[in-house]
This record gives structure tokens, C-alpha cells and sequence, in this order.
């Protein structure tokens, strides 16, 4: 059988677990083009809106009874609002849009791409290899105090919460498990380190780095 060659790898992650540090060190490490929040900048230029109202509902899901409302506006002989469905803004639309800058990515190829939903976008496409990134409470913990120093006492509530938070958008709008291992080619907890979760991506993925340079610390999440 024919093997396709790796050109996209696909990073999820706990909130915590540094899995977007890794996603950025391993993206400078291969020489390609990574998509993190370059993927809500572009959603927000392809809908019209500033940057700083798309991150706003970057991983998030519109509340209940919004979502409850649309459904009656939809399916309402007389129509609340006479705003076109492509004009409208909200946690649906955003999904859409990155969605489609999932795919488009995917096409051009040699990328990172960090969560969102991008592991479900191109389940099953060749030449894409998903990644999930995970780590102990007490390590997601030690980074959170160490990050938000005035937040410690709420660090295991904001840290679930997160994770909730980004797995109920994949149930809601790709029908999925977020940390389903048949979602994924390889699970690393980040306790290995970057540099041996690079060399064991670079191994199972088929990749090859740019460069040997040395990794920086970073504090993406």
C-alpha cells in the first residue's frame, strides 16, 4: 500500500498541558507555516469583524437559549430579524469560518495546526497526522499558578472548566468525543518534554526538521 507523506499535523490539547507550545516549537522546528490564533484572525477578515470580537468566540459555544431562539427564528413563518444568516456573528458562524481555514490549510500543506476541531476536519484525509497533548493535574496545576499567580485558589475549577469548555464545542458541531483515542495517531503527555515529543512526532509522523536549533521556552496553552 502506498504511504502518503505527512504534511499536516494537527495538535489538540488540555488547557495546561503546554500542547500549543509544542505545536509552536514544533512548527519553527519543521520550517512550517503554523495556525493558532492566525486562524482567528482570519476568520475575523473573512466575516468583516475586529479580531478582538472573534477571539471572543474562539472555542466557545453560543448560550443555550440563543441557540434555542435561532432554532424558532429558523423555523418561523414570520422571521425576527431580516438579517442575512451569512451576515450574522456568533459562536456557529466562527466554527464555520475556521472550519473552512481548517480545510484550506490542509490543502497547501507543511502545517500545525493547533485544536479547534482540526482533528475532526480532516479525520481520514491522507498526508494528516493528529496529535493530543496531554499532562497530570499537578503539573496543568504548577503551570496555572505559575501563569496566574492571583488566580491559584481556582486553578482545578478553571482548569476543568477549559477542557470542558473545548469539549462540548467538538460534541456541538462535529459530533465527537474531544479526547477519544480513535481521534488521534499518537498521545504524549508533555511531562516527556519538547524535545522528545518533537523527536517522537518527527519518528511516528515521518517528518523531518529544518533545523536543530534549540527549543525556547514558551507559554502557550
Amino acid at each position: 500500500m502506498e504511504h502518503t507523506p505527512v504534511r499536516v499535523i494537527t495538535i489538540e490539547r488540555e488547557y495546561g498541558s503546554r500542547g500549543g507550545a509544542f505545536a509552536h516549537d514544533l512548527a519553527r522546528q519543521l520550517g512550517w507555516k503554523l495556525y493558532d490564533s492566525e486562524l482567528v484572525s482570519e476568520a475575523a477578515r473573512t466575516a468583516g469583524v475586529p479580531e478582538d470580537l472573534a477571539a471572543q468566540y474562539d472555542d466557545r459555544l453560543d448560550p443555550w437559549y440563543y441557540r434555542y431562539g435561532k432554532v424558532f427564528w429558523h423555523e418561523s413563518v414570520y422571521p425576527m430579524t431580516g438579517i442575512p444568516e451569512e451576515k450574522v456573528f456568533d459562536a456557529e458562524r466562527m466554527c464555520s469560518l475556521i472550519n473552512q481555514e481548517i480545510l484550506d490549510a490542509a490543502k497547501i500543506g507543511n502545517c500545525v495546526i493547533v485544536g479547534r476541531g482540526s482533528a475532526c476536519a480532516l479525520a481520514g484525509q491522507p498526508g494528516c497526522f493528529h496529535i493530543f497533548v496531554y499532562a497530570t493535574l499537578k503539573a496543568k496545576r504548577q503551570w496555572f499558578i505559575e501563569s496566574f499567580p492571583e488566580k491559584a485558589a481556582e486553578a482545578d475549577h478553571l482548569l476543568a472548566s477549559f477542557d470542558k469548555r473545548r469539549a462540548a464545542v467538538i460534541r456541538q458541531f462535529y459530533q465527537q468525543d474531544w479526547c477519544a483515542r480513535t481521534l488521534y495517531h499518537m498521545m504524549l503527555n508533555s511531562a516527556m518534554g519538547m524535545e522528545a515529543m518533537i523527536a517522537a512526532t518527527q519518528c511516528a509522523a515521518g517528518v523531518c526538521c529544518e533545523s536543530p536549533s534549540s527549543l525556547e521556552d514558551a507559554s502557550a496553552v
